[in-house]
């Protein structure tokens, strides 16, 4: 499943308010549909045709009945390469996956720029479409136009980089298509050049759905945001217009891209990022301590939350840490720029702890940590022949032999989500008698359903210079003093037919994950969101992913797109 200064909650419900005011009388938006008598005519579609050098097709709709194909939906590679198919299969009550009508495959802004425009002019739904992951559907819509720009996937990596018009310093970067994952991203960085640059820790995800929804990855308690590093994007927006925006030309929508969220303003076609200095080492560290009663398991989480105030919240470490309602502690974290040797040491105060207690807890003593040099980290040759337990090869027919994906990310693909919730913690909940708070929301939170810790999407702990380039961004500033994001979440298999029926107990377990997010915010109740991660159902979802932000990024919105022609479930103007 690859933060925070709190508003106050009178100033939330005061934000709430005005946003409520804003939209009173609004009316829903209806698009045409095929066959009406407003949906373009043939001749319309053939225009489009020959402008973009014959790159539009009617959605074919991947065969559901063909057993290879069922066999190939949960390869993420084999979906993210179909138009037709999402990374996810649909919402309980909310969405499922539906093809468009027809797609445009892009292969550069102008082709982009001809869909936007027949889109305008015609009144038809347009979906953005890059890796295709949204969790909330946003890239997904039937009786629409699909922009997928799969194939503008270009990647250069420059030693020194200036964007257009500015005066500062030349910087190491990187320039990406928007089609691009964010595996061949790393393997362009990392493996060619020697640098890192901070993106997803999913190998599918896109790039530019990332940036655009503020972008956290599993380094990012040491290198910030993917958003924080963005240098340059170019963009198609709503009047048809290809633009170059950076922090001197058009700097509102330059940061307005840079978490806004993604399919709002525009359409990216191609991002500029920072790249940085790679460390000597990329690791891991698992570790399971099975807690045999209840109070055992109180005095574990409590124990866990000093022993990360201390020892863990730093720009070292990353991933994250559940709770479970069988008294499990599970250790799933990353590290950065440690030996593997400083990385066990690092847990031995609470191996000590479990320990002096042999009658309350095991699994203490089996850590398992592993470093590997940094440069190899996505060297799908190297895992394969040293951690081929940690990943799963792309073995379709004519697939790339170092695509990809991590196996814990495999469980993820197409599910049906039925319930997905998150909250960034403030790191007062680690001072003082805030971490007895802390450990006992937690706890009562595991009690209905597992509870995560996402340590690397919060930047308490990181460095200045990550932190500061993040808070000029539009994510909420609540991830400044963060130190995690809670997630809670649960789903089904692949749903991708429409016939599939609900599992008999799906709306209890929703209900479950409801209630432990319910019990973990008593610790945290103003906490917002990660709008690339939470719910779908986010009653106040404009202050709780972007807080104060949300104004002027309505403004960007009403200045670019004034006729809303980039809506996307909870995206900003949708209130409209």
């Amino acid at each position: 499943m690859e933060r925070r200064r709190l508003l106050g909650a009178g100033l939330a419900l005061a934000g709430a308010g005005l946003f409520a005011d804003r939209v009173a009388g609004a009316v829903a938006r209806t698009y045409p549909k095929p066959g009406s008598v407003a949906w373009p005519a043939q001749a319309d579609w053939k225009g489009l045709f020959d402008e973009i050098g014959g790159r539009l097709a009617p959605m074919a709709p991947a065969d559901l009945s063909d057993p290879a194909t069922k066999a190939l939906i949960t390869n993420p590679f084999y979906v993210g390469e179909h138009p037709a198919l999402t990374q996810s299969s649909g919402w309980l009550d909310a969405w499922r996956s539906s093809p468009s009508a027809y797609v445009v495959a892009a292969e550069s802004a102008a082709d982009v720029a001809a869909a936007v425009r027949f889109a305008r002019a015609h009144g038809v739904r347009l979906v953005v479409r890059g890796g295709g992951h949204s969790y909330l559907g946003c890239s997904n819509a039937p009786d629409s136009l699909m922009v997928w720009t799969r194939r503008m996937s270009a990647i250069t990596v420059h030693d020194a980089f200036t964007p257009v018009g500015s005066t500062a310093e030349p910087a190491p970067a990187v320039s990406v298509g928007s089609g691009a994952i964010w595996l061949h991203a790393y393997q362009a960085v990392t493996g060619g050049a020697g640098r890192y640059v901070q993106g997803g820790g999913c190998t599918t995800v896109g790039v530019a759905g990332l940036v655009q929804g503020g972008g956290f990855g599993s380094y990012s308690k040491r290198y910030g945001t993917a958003a924080g590093s963005l240098l340059e994007a170019e963009v198609v927006t709503a009047d048809g217009q290809t633009r170059i925006v950076n922090h001197v030309r058009e700097p509102d929508l330059y940061w307005a891209l840079k978490g806004g969220g993604g399919g709002t303003f525009g359409v990216v076609t191609r991002l500029t990022l920072r790249t940085h200095e790679l460390p000597a080492t990329f690791g891991g560290a698992n570790l399971t301590i099975h807690a045999k009663s209840d109070d055992a398991f109180r005095r574990l989480l409590a124990r866990f939350v000093d022993h990360y105030a201390t020892n863990l919240c730093n720009p070292h470490w990353g991933e994250q840490v559940r709770a479970t309602p069988s008294n499990k502690l599970v250790v799933e974290m990353v590290f950065q720029g440690l030996t593997a040797e400083a990385a066990r040491a690092a847990w031995k105060p609470l191996i000590d702890f479990a320990n002096a207690s042999p009658a309350d807890y095991e699994g203490q003593n089996a850590l398992l940590a592993l470093a590997a040099p940094a440069r190899s980290f996505w060297d799908a040759d190297f895992l394969e022949k040293n951690l081929p337990p940690a990943i799963v090869l792309d073995r379709q027919p004519g697939a790339s032999p170092t695509d990809y994906w991590w196996r814990g990310d495999g469980d993820q693909v197409g599910v049906f989500w039925l319930a997905y919730q998150s909250a960034w913690l403030p790191d007062s909940l680690l001072q003082g008698a805030g971490q007895a708070r802390l450990a006992d929301a937690w706890f009562q939170a595991s009690r209905h359903w597992p509870v995560s810790f996402h340590f690397n999407k919060g930047l308490a702990g990181a460095p200045p210079e990550a932190i500061e380039a993040a808070r000029d961004t539009a994510t909420n500033p609540q991830m400044l003093s963060a130190f995690a994001l809670a997630i809670i979440a649960d789903a089904d298999p692949p749903a991708f037919d429409a016939l599939t029926p609900l599992a008999p107990d799906a709306r209890a377990r929703a209900d479950r994950v409801a209630a432990a997010m319910k019990a973990l915010r008593a610790c945290a109740p103003d906490a917002g969101a990660y709008v690339n991660e939470c719910d779908y159902f986010q009653a106040d979802w404009r202050s709780a992913f972007w807080g104060l932000n949300y104004e002027r990024l309505a403004r960007i919105k009403r200045r670019y797109d004034p006729g809303g022609l980039f809506t996307v479930h909870h995206g900003v103007g949708a209130e409209a």
